[in-house]
């Protein structure tokens, strides 16, 4: 039975509407003939003929602005505003018969006055219903037993909405108490019966008096500074932290998620010259090298948003092509993906792939990163980050590619390890390629949060265990970026060069990496030192304390992108870099190791190889 009126439910609800809008008129026409019984007296045949004229007009108004289906419990100003241009539109359509029929035969102009009362009973009763059974929901409903208990940070316009998504979606287990906002003209304001109970710095107090299990960060424009101020104060209270995301304008719950490092380091949005990039890669044929590691596959993605022909990712890890192909599928229906399985070192694998694809531009991401690993495996770093790097240049240059892309590090800066002694290799040999065809370029950044290679995973997966989590040193410190800028930096510097520079991306202040683990274990729940233990493990070979993006005698200037920056020095000549390249390679290639870390040396002046550099005789090659 029930299920059969709800298959019919838009039939009752007319039906009801129709009800109200024969009690509005009744009462309207009762109030002014000051008479209960119109039907009764000389008025019945007026009463009964404007009702029913009244109700045909209504039905259609009604029809007309779509109220028969309308979800009641979560009615809004929108629907209240359909209910007054419904109403309002029926009585101005039947106002000329009240004025010029309905009225002379009542004997005198009073039914003028009916019409306004029944307009104004007819929105109250038609949105009072409404409301009252969304009231009746959001107050007299008790919450789900067990819900959490959720302090809303931001009485604004997002706090305002997620507080009705609450009290709409009980059985989600959400009890808000009240919220907290540092403006002080809103403490102690009320939205939707729930009180602004203080200021950030208030939390220790509120959590604690009011029993709080969730404080739920309401302002999508918060920056990681805010944010970093809200953990802080959370820090020590028993209350898990999340957030809306930081775009979008309308509030779900499902939207609610997690505070994460990129929320604290988070930097203001970056501002790109789109048309710039979409005009570069439109239609163009682009090969990204490295596609399946974190920054070639970002490349990959931002890359196809642009329209080009096609993109040929090269990468020797066929699980990740295959993962990266399924996803680009259905993101990307139209752009045409070519999957490359290949090792740049291969010089006439990667020259029958440049022949086949005839490609325009080249991003080269593809390199050996994890520094450590390559102070243990020199000749192999040589061979793929240089020999690799080279192979690619030169079948660019012999293919007419217009532009080549080199992702460097800012561990090429005063290399103290193999991985950064070779990326300025790259970096030098690719300068000494300028004036060979294809505009060779260098971007230089640090460390992106989430890659395959950084220290956050790692923290994530020690925290997951129990601890503990460790740390190389406690003055360590890093630059950050979220992969998604920096690959929008690359684009965008891409774009800026004429060949042979080396850009540098702004990589903001840098980071403490202890820090950075406090804060990761804050807010996975637990204590740092109390739940979590952190163990100092020292620094590893090839590492660090600080990274750097400049040294002394370099310069750089800023370009029109407020966060990106050239470097201005002069290269040494071509023919002398191209020299120092080949015995490099030829002596990795002979497993010389000591003849290699030489030519390294040369080729780099300012590697300074760490203490591993004595225990490389050992090393297996």
């Amino acid at each position: 039975m029930w299920l059969w009126v709800k298959r019919r439910r838009p039939f009752f609800v007319a039906i009801f509407h129709l009800l109200l809008t024969a009690v509005s008129w009744y009462v309207a026409y009762s109030l002014r003939t000051e008479r209960t019984d119109p039907w009764n007296d000389l008025y019945g045949g007026v009463f009964f003929t404007g009702l029913a004229l009244l109700l045909v007009i209504r039905f259609g108004m009604f029809f007309a602005f779509d109220l028969f289906h309308g979800m009641w419990r979560y009615v809004s100003i929108a629907d209240l505003a359909s209910i007054v241009r419904a109403v309002s539109l029926g009585s101005a359509l039947f106002a000329p018969f009240v004025v010029f029929w309905l009225g002379p035969q009542s004997g005198g102009p009073h039914s003028k006055s009916v019409l306004v009362v029944d307009w104004a009973l007819s929105i109250l009763l038609l949105g009072g219903v409404r409301f009252a059974i969304r009231s009746f929901r959001e107050v007299f409903v008790p919450m789900r037993r067990g819900a959490n208990r959720v302090v809303i940070a931001g009485a604004g316009d997002a706090g305002e909405m997620l507080l009705r998504e609450m009290k709409a979606h009980t059985h989600l287990s959400y009890e808000p108490v009240g919220f907290v906002d540092d403006d002080p003209l809103k403490k102690g304001a009320k939205i939707h019966g729930l009180r602004v109970l203080g200021g950030i710095e208030d939390l220790p107090r509120i959590v604690e008096r009011e029993t709080v299990d969730e404080v739920i960060v309401s302002i999508p424009s918060a920056t990681g500074t805010e944010m970093n101020r809200v953990l802080d104060v959370c820090r020590d209270l028993p209350v898990r932290l999340r957030r809306l995301p930081t775009e979008g304008d309308i509030v779900r719950l499902t939207q609610i998620r997690t505070v994460n490092l990129e929320d604290l380091l988070a930097r203001p949005p970056i501002r790109l010259n789109e048309r710039q990039i979409r005009e570069g890669l439109r239609g163009q044929r682009i090969l990204v090298t490295g596609a399946g590691g974190s920054i070639g596959s970002e490349l990959v993605r931002q890359i196809a948003v642009h329209g080009p022909e096609r993109i040929g990712l090269v990468d020797w890890s066929e699980n990740s092509l295959f993962f990266l192909e399924r996803e680009l599928l259905d993101r990307f229906p139209g752009t045409r993906f070519d999957l490359l399985v290949a090792d740049i070192r291969d010089a006439a694998r990667i020259d029958r792939v440049f022949a086949k694809g005839g490609y325009h531009h080249v991003y080269h991401a593809a390199a050996f990163k994890h520094v450590p690993l390559m102070e243990g495996n020199p000749l192999e770093a040589v061979k793929n980050n240089v020999g690799g790097t080279k192979a690619l240049a030169e079948c660019a240059i012999r293919h007419g590619v217009g532009r080549f892309v080199f992702i460097s590090s800012d561990k090429a800066v005063r290399p103290t390890s193999v991985m950064g002694a070779t990326k300025r290799a790259a970096e030098l040999m690719l300068s000494g390629c300028r004036d060979s065809g294809p505009e060779f370029l260098s971007v230089r950044f640090g460390n992106v949060l989430g890659s395959s290679g950084s220290v956050v995973p790692l923290f994530h997966r020690q925290i997951r265990d129990g601890g503990p989590v460790t740390v190389t040193d406690p003055e360590v410190v890093r630059y950050f970026m979220t992969i998604p800028e920096a690959v929008q930096l690359v684009l965008q510097a891409g774009m800026m060069g004429r060949g042979g520079e080396v850009f540098l991306l702004d990589m903001g202040e840098p980071v403490k990496i202890l820090d950075l683990a406090r804060k990761l274990i804050r807010l996975s729940g637990f204590q740092p030192d109390v739940d979590i233990p952190i163990r100092y493990v020292g620094l590893r070979p090839g590492e660090k304390l600080y990274e750097e993006l400049l040294v002394d005698e370099e310069s750089s200037r800023r370009t029109e992108h407020e966060k990106i920056w050239v470097l201005e020095r002069d290269s040494d000549p071509p023919e002398r870099i191209s020299a120092a390249v080949d015995d490099l390679l030829a002596a990795a290639e002979a497993a010389d190791l000591p003849d290699a870390m030489r030519a390294l040396g040369s080729l780099v002046p300012e590697y300074r190889p760490g203490p591993a550099a004595d225990n490389r005789k050992g090393a297996a090659e």
